[in-house]
């Protein structure tokens, strides 16, 4: 029982780690200019890792040591977690652009007519040798974080599983595993909470005091502490792995009531090609697989990319998203499967009842989804990028910010009393600024583009938003309601396969399920996602003349390509 209870630790801290990571991408993308594609390509890293070695693994089996392999691989994924953090501390302080100077730049992106000099050091001053080089230096030590990740949970799960299948009773093994298992599903949900408690610090936190810092979580310059997460998660990790050094290789087994002699199923290198070829012909083997590679292609995208789609669609804050996620969506997902596995058992479910429960699943999560790709606004009007004046732009043609001669890359979006975005106080022509009392802006005056109602000439810091907050309820409850009934399908799934094939081929057969999980859904999912996400983008940042983060997406295109990959998968499972 200490066994699995240090067990169900480590696997929960362990996906505190990898799932940390998806809670803050959206965020890392901000702080080191990634497109959504290399994002997805960086969530889904781990995978690689972990299949290259996965089979070689299960086939040492017992021959090992077990209790102290796992305590290896933990360690590896505790030091892989601390690598992911280490970005924060050899890359300098986060810069964004401000309208009045300070400590961290003597300039200001507000309107300054005849004086060129004034932008030298504004946007392009960040792109010397040095700064491109840290950019890839950074990138290499989160990919290699990532790989390092998935090798050290190799161990983890199949020696995990069957050291305690050994050595637990008959009678108490399911009641383990299904701990175990809950925990596998509760451990996303935990990891997004945590992402929301530390995205609500300042990134640099350690290194400048909060006085100096002007932007609030609500700022569409504001980057979290995400490297504090992995601090947090891959510490307990480390704690966990320890007491799996003082663990026997063999335990007696625990008293129970029956004793069946254990036959192992070794699959030996000849018979190997037989066993594949046997099981991928074997019809309902076959399309059951199939279809939870569509299902989990698609919570793949998901997990990795709804925070962001929140924080687009209905303007919040990073930490609010992942707020939603852990607290709504995840223990939504848990509820299905155990629904699932409830009406299973309740109703004695023959082969054929399993799949039409999986079928009807399906079905009524489509019924759930449809309307969410039409829930939601167009993006809010962002001068010269969505919104163009008929005389060109702004509102006094191309002339009401020619004379502010203002650098291209500045972003600190502002608000105009006439309802349009502007992406910096300069592009709205602004010339003044007004202060409050602590140093913040509260608003900007002067702004030769903006007019129409209101006061004319006026401007708030931050964006308009996309006035879409009467939508977001709806979205959040037909969107967990689609998740509860597409994961009733995940435990029904299971029996049909592990009824289905040939006893003698069940571990191999689970074994070959997980791989093809692994290579067609968990690796490509998110890229897939990501690059779907990127065709949407109307204005990227730009870096050292690459394409950085995304500025702005067109929020319907964003929510029909997203969405519509989501809808595709779950018609494709159906």
């Amino acid at each position: 029982q200490f066994f699995v209870f240090c067990h169900g630790l480590l696997q929960l801290s362990q996906l505190l780690v990898s799932g940390y990571l998806k809670s803050s991408i959206s965020t890392i993308e901000r702080r080191y200019g990634l497109s959504s594609q290399t994002s997805g390509l960086l969530a889904s890293f781990n995978e690689v890792g972990n299949t290259l070695l996965i089979v070689f693994v299960s086939y040492l089996g017992s021959r090992v040591h077990r209790p102290r392999l796992i305590g290896c691989g933990a360690l590896l994924v505790s030091l892989a977690g601390f690598l992911m953090a280490l970005p924060h501390f050899i890359t300098a302080p986060y810069e964004y652009d401000c309208s009045v100077p300070s400590t961290f730049s003597n300039t200001t992106d507000l309107c300054q007519p005849g004086a060129p000099g004034a932008w030298a050091n504004l946007s392009d001053a960040s792109c010397t040798p040095h700064a491109s080089r840290e950019n890839h230096e950074v990138l290499l030590v989160m990919f290699v974080a990532q790989a390092l990740l998935g090798i050290g949970g190799v161990p983890i799960q199949p020696f995990g599983i069957s050291y305690i299948d050994d050595f637990a009773s008959e009678r108490n093994s399911p009641l383990y595993l299904g701990i175990l298992f809950s925990l596998t599903v509760i451990g996303p949900g935990v990891a997004f909470m945590l992402g929301s408690a530390m995205l609500r610090f300042y990134v640099d936190i350690d290194k400048v005091s909060t006085a100096e810092v002007q932007l609030t979580n609500k700022d569409p310059r504001w980057v979290g502490a995400w490297w504090l997460g992995f601090l947090v998660a891959s510490s307990l990790v480390a704690l966990s792995a320890l007491p799996y050094f003082f663990f026997p290789r063999e335990m007696p087994k625990e008293v129970g009531e029956v004793l069946h002699t254990h036959t192992h199923t070794s699959v030996g290198p000849k018979c190997f090609p037989v066993v594949l070829l046997r099981n991928l012909r074997h019809p309902v083997y076959l399309l059951v697989v199939l279809a939870q590679v569509n299902i989990s292609a698609m919570v793949a995208g998901l997990a990795t990319f709804m925070g962001k789609f929140l924080e687009r669609q209905f303007s919040l804050t990073a930490s609010l998203a992942n707020m939603i996620i852990g607290a709504v969506n995840i223990p939504g997902a848990m509820v299905g499967i155990v629904v699932g596995g409830a009406i299973l058992k309740r109703f004695q479910m023959s082969l054929r009842q399993c799949s039409a429960l999986c079928v009807l699943g399906m079905l009524l999560c489509l019924l759930m989804a449809f309307p969410l790709l039409f829930l939601g606004c167009p993006t809010q009007k962002v001068a010269g990028v969505t919104h163009w004046d008929s005389s060109g732009s702004g509102h006094h043609g191309a002339a009401c910010n020619a004379r502010c001669r203002c650098p291209e890359g500045g972003f600190n979006p502002v608000c105009g009393a006439d309802g349009v975005e502007y992406t910096s106080p300069c592009s709205a022509g602004c010339s003044g600024v007004t202060l409050r009392p602590d140093g913040s802006v509260l608003n900007y005056t002067g702004c030769s583009c903006v007019g129409g109602p209101g006061p004319a000439g006026v401007a708030r810091p931050g964006t308009c938003g996309t006035g879409c907050s009467h939508l977001f309820v709806p979205f959040v409850v037909l969107s967990c309601l689609a998740g509860i009934l597409a994961s009733t399908s995940h435990t029904p799934s299971f029996m049909l396969i592990l009824r289905s094939i040939q006893p003698e081929d069940k571990s191999f057969a689970v074994g070959i399920q997980f791989m093809l999980l692994r290579v067609l859904a968990w690796m490509p999912g998110p890229v897939l996602y990501g690059s779907a996400i990127d065709t949407s983008c109307m204005l990227w940042e730009r870096r050292c003349e690459r394409r950085a983060a995304c500025r702005y997406y067109d929020n319907t295109l964003f929510r029909h390509r997203y969405l519509g990959l989501q809808f595709f998968f779950e018609v494709g499972a159906f």
